[in-house]
């Protein structure tokens, strides 16, 4: 699947050149073209490999929105065309989705990614995808606050909305630094081999997934979430049969973007590895058993060749969004909400005072 990459914001620039780097360190030629916007030139100037550009430096002067997404969206808004021009060259011919990257909790992305997605909306006939960032439980309530807004509206503009919860893919223990590294590279491995599937790589699969898969999946609309495992792979396909099963339950179980989310209107199996160790039997049986457990009238499936002594299995969902996942994550973001505007007024009142003149 060829698509060209815009990443808003310091997370969306951040995972968008993790994703061109892994696309080109593997060879596959899905991303035809990345782009990095942001408010805040001190995050654009550690980006090495994907193209620039600052918006905003009329109203914040390169320093940043400062967690302001209604800012955040202002300047996008302000500076639309500026943006639009520079994706010439890098949304191709070639082209057959635009993915805008966010994180959702901050400023420039959660502000800036739901305006672009509507003004590419209205340039490009591809489809327009949203891959958005959730903040973590433990990330404070103006992160919870601004990613409620945001995905409320990009839920609204994109054509879907593939989510990762900052929750779901990082280990135990870590910093927040490198709970952040471990989940920017779990994205890039895993959406880099859903961006690839289809496309022209060693070895040939006896049903191989292309993008027209990937793209039917996605057509459900609303929040799309991707899962994946692996587990090294017998010599011999026909050993590998529990192996299919077992790394596509995993995928969907425990290894999703999204935890908890198993209800969804379309899904995709993808059976990854080489073309002699994917068992046929096993492929069909994960598939009916994906079909089972999503409760999805339109489960696709396919292999992915691949060089690799594992057997992976990814798991793209459409339509996911009747998620427990998702209805507490909202409660939080409105729980938030609530409490800014609480706080604000409290804060207001413990200094009414006709004594004192207002500065302006």
């Amino acid at each position: 699947m060829k698509v060209a990459l815009i990443g808003v914001g310091q997370a969306g620039g951040k995972i968008t050149e993790r994703l061109a780097r892994f696309d080109a360190d593997m060879g596959f030629g899905a991303v035809q073209g990345a782009l990095a916007i942001n408010s805040a030139d001190a995050d654009l100037q550690s980006l090495d490999i994907v193209d620039t550009q600052l918006i905003g430096a009329d109203r914040v002067n390169g320093h940043g929105v400062g967690g302001d997404n209604e800012l955040g969206t202002e300047v996008m808004q302000s500076d639309i065309q500026q943006v639009l021009g520079s994706l010439d060259g890098r949304v191709t011919s070639k082209s057959e989705a635009i993915f805008v990257v966010a994180g959702l909790g901050g400023g420039t992305g959660s502000g800036g990614a739901p305006v672009l997605v509507h003004h590419l909306q209205q340039v490009y006939d591809v489809p327009i995808y949203a891959l958005g960032v959730l903040p973590g439980r433990n990330e404070g309530s103006l992160y919870q606050a601004n990613a409620g807004r945001s995905l409320k509206t990009l839920l609204r503009e994109a054509d879907s909305t593939l989510l990762i919860d900052n929750d779901s893919w990082h280990e135990q223990g870590e910093s927040v630094e490198g709970a952040f590294e471990t989940i920017n590279e779990k994205i890039a491995q895993r959406v880099g081999l859903l961006f690839a599937s289809g496309e022209a790589i060693e070895g040939v699969g006896e049903s191989v997934v292309d993008s027209s898969e990937v793209i039917n999946t996605l057509r459900a609309g609303g929040v799309a979430v991707l899962g994946y495992a692996t587990e090294i792979a017998s010599e011999d396909s026909g050993e590998n049969i529990t192996t299919a099963m077992s790394v596509s339950r995993q995928a969907l179980l425990t290894g999703t973007s999204l935890p908890d989310a198993t209800t969804a209107d379309s899904a995709l199996l993808v059976i990854a590895g080489r073309p002699d160790a994917i068992p046929r039997k096993g492929v069909e049986k994960s598939r009916r058993w994906l079909e089972d457990e999503t409760g999805g009238m339109q489960v696709r499936g396919g292999d992915f060749p691949l060089d690799s002594d594992r057997l992976g299995a990814l798991v793209l969902l459409g339509g996911a969004e009747r998620s427990d996942r998702i209805e507490a994550f909202m409660e939080r973001a409105r729980e938030a909400t609530d409490a800014q505007e609480t706080e604000s007024t409290d804060h207001a009142d413990q200094f009414a005072d006709d004594r004192l003149e207002n500065l302006f």
